[in-house]
């Protein structure tokens, strides 16, 4: 049996329409601490911090006392969440793919786990982010994925369940998520592999999110 045509496109931000790299921050914020960049980037990916953070259980002022005084950061405020945001680089092939999409009046929307900082940075730097129909964002839900919840979040966004939504993640366990409520969800390796999968279901792509 054929399936139908997928009603609508979700797509996780980190590593699949945006690249980034901690590592980044950890760099900036060591020129004012009295700790390496690679001991501040183990403070930042290792302590619970970012995930109080990113379920919206800590505002950004909170966030940059509690990881000023762990790294020992001397800057100012903003030098810190200019130094903590600006990580990201946009991977052209995704969001062409998304904008094709959205002229073919296909809804999209981006599920991800993420922060306040983090967002508003992106929608600063990256004008595609505006464009989407739908943010699901778990600092917004007060939870992370792979908890149901927030799958639940995209469900009712959508007003679509089962395989009427392909969702597209570079993380396994996110995917198995999306899988297990009836989805087409994808392991997100590259824009080509994915781009491929979309086209043998039916989504109208575009030729300029082949490139």
């Amino acid at each position: 049996m054929n399936m139908s045509v997928p009603s609508a496109v979700v797509f996780d931000l980190g590593k699949v329409l945006v690249d980034f790299d901690y590592g980044i921050a950890a760099a900036k914020l060591a020129q004012c601490s009295q700790f390496t960049a690679p001991q501040v980037l183990q403070a930042l990916s290792q302590s619970p911090l970012l995930h109080r953070f990113e379920t919206g259980l800590l505002s950004n002022e909170q966030f940059a006392v509690e990881v000023c005084a762990q790294c020992g950061f001397s800057g100012t405020r903003d030098e810190f969440y200019e130094a903590f945001a600006d990580i990201f680089c946009e991977i052209p092939a995704m969001t062409a793919l998304a904008a094709s999409l959205r002229a073919q009046r296909i809804p999209t929307c981006v599920f991800s786990n993420t922060n306040d900082l983090a967002i508003c940075h992106i929608r600063r730097r990256f004008a595609f982010f505006a464009h989407f129909d739908h943010y699901i964002l778990s600092y917004e839900q007060g939870v992370m994925k792979p908890e149901a919840a927030i799958y639940d979040a995209v469900e009712r966004a959508l007003g679509l369940s089962g395989e009427a939504i392909v969702y597209l993640d570079d993380r396994a366990e996110n995917v198995e998520g999306g899988l297990a409520r009836g989805w087409r969800a994808i392991l997100h390796e590259t824009p080509e592999k994915t781009i491929s999968v979309l086209g043998q279901w039916g989504l109208p792509i575009g030729s300029s999110s082949r490139k």
